[in-house]
């Protein structure tokens, strides 16, 4: 049995999302148009979305069927063709999906899905026929990917790493705090780029959010997804290699574990790549926990005692993907998102539902583009302008 890690829940829910995506961009097809520009008298100017045509799009192993789903369904509402290049660590769910949409009258050829290993994706991107390129995935994949497409003056849309932030403020709702923590950075084994694993948090408010995460993570159970556990393994044993060595060096950095640990967990599987759900506080805010994405069910705890520290704290990475702030004050909350430099920001709460109508991307190292929403539309259209003489000929 080879697990993926991701509970009984989230699956279902990745199944619910890909679904949704199609639904959602299926009723925009009929939908996109261009725009009229006023340019004098004497010309009628319009634009038009047109698509590039064949699309390849490279997917990841976390969520594998709402990946498919949010870069295929725009790509294919737009009038472009696909070409889906799943993780070698993942092909199944979206080989099976693809056969589930060949069964809807979809054209021989507007739809494929290559598996493969990693050469299979370079010659892709490379290839002279693909104009536009979808990635998720690591900053150092998506940087060589964006190098091989520039081969050939091939768009990209990337989707990156993140470390993203969440500001804990003294009046927080720190119950939502914690599920929403639980949620996004544990339960799924912290196998998601835009997990909030990094708690910025009021001094005045601390001690109690600690406490009660270490009560909430004392809950979770681990094991295999299909026994009913709570949190399953990471996707290998390289994986979990890695996510330990990081726990290690953040003890060496001199931050304090509160729960959790590298020690292997016990009355598990053993084909199963099983890591325990940690905590950690008094994290070095330039420290390799608090600065590099570790893609494991890993968060570190900082204090500030100021909106102004916990902003520049918030800022302070290379990334920019997501961001929470928690706080009653409104007006706070929306300096904050102003501010904070992150492509999505969550103001008391945090993911919302799968946010299939929210644009989605990153600053900085987190990417380049959009998915989701309508704005992903624009990533698999290119602008025409139509000028036309207006003007009437000379009597």
């Amino acid at each position: 049995m080879r697990f993926t890690g991701h509970s009984r829940g989230f699956s279902a829910s990745d199944a619910i999302n890909a679904a949704r995506y199609f639904q959602y961009y299926g009723g925009v097809a009929d939908k996109i148009h261009g725009e009229s520009i006023p340019v004098g008298p004497d010309h009628v100017d319009f634009t038009l979305r047109e698509p590039y045509g064949v699309c390849a799009i490279i997917t990841p192993f976390n969520g594998p069927l709402q990946m498919f789903g949010r870069s295929v369904a725009p790509a294919l509402a737009a009038g472009n063709t696909a070409i889906v290049k799943p993780t070698e660590q993942a092909p199944g769910a979206a080989l099976a999906l693809a056969e589930v949409l060949a069964g809807v009258d979809i054209p021989a050829g507007v739809l494929s899905v290559l598996p493969g290993a990693v050469e299979a994706g370079q010659r892709l991107v490379r290839h002279p026929d693909v104009r536009h390129v979808t990635f998720t995935g690591s900053v150092a994949t998506g940087a060589a990917i964006m190098t091989a497409a520039a081969e050939t003056i091939t768009p990209v849309t990337l989707e990156l790493g993140g470390k993203s932030p969440q500001l804990v403020f003294e009046d927080a709702d720190l119950d939502g705090v914690v599920a929403a923590t639980i949620a996004s950075g544990l339960v799924t084994a912290g196998q998601v780029c835009s997990a909030g694993t990094r708690l910025l948090v009021h001094r005045a408010a601390h001690d109690e959010l600690l406490e009660r995460l270490r009560a909430a993570i004392e809950r979770i159970s681990i094991g295999p997804p299909e026994d009913g556990a709570d949190m399953g393994p990471v996707i290998s044993a390289a994986a979990a290699d890695r996510i330990r060595t990081a726990i290690r060096r953040a003890q060496d950095d001199g931050a304090t574990l509160v729960v959790g640990g590298d020690e292997p967990v016990a009355d598990v599987p053993a084909d199963g790549h099983f890591v325990r759900p940690t905590v950690f506080t008094d994290v070095d805010p330039r420290g390799d926990l608090a600065r590099n994405e570790i893609f494991g069910p890993v968060l570190g705890l900082m204090t500030f005692d100021t909106w102004q520290e916990a902003l520049e704290l918030a800022n302070d990475s290379d990334f920019g993907l997501v961001a929470g702030v928690w706080t009653r004050d409104s007006g706070l909350a929306m300096h904050l998102a102003k501010q904070l430099q992150s492509g999505q920001v969550f103001v008391n709460n945090y993911g919302a539902g799968g946010g299939i109508e929210l644009p989605f991307g990153g600053y900085k190292q987190s990417g380049i583009g959009r998915e989701k929403g309508l704005g992903a539309l624009h990533e698999y259209t290119q602008v025409k302008n139509v000028c036309v003489l207006a003007k009437p000929p000379a009597s």
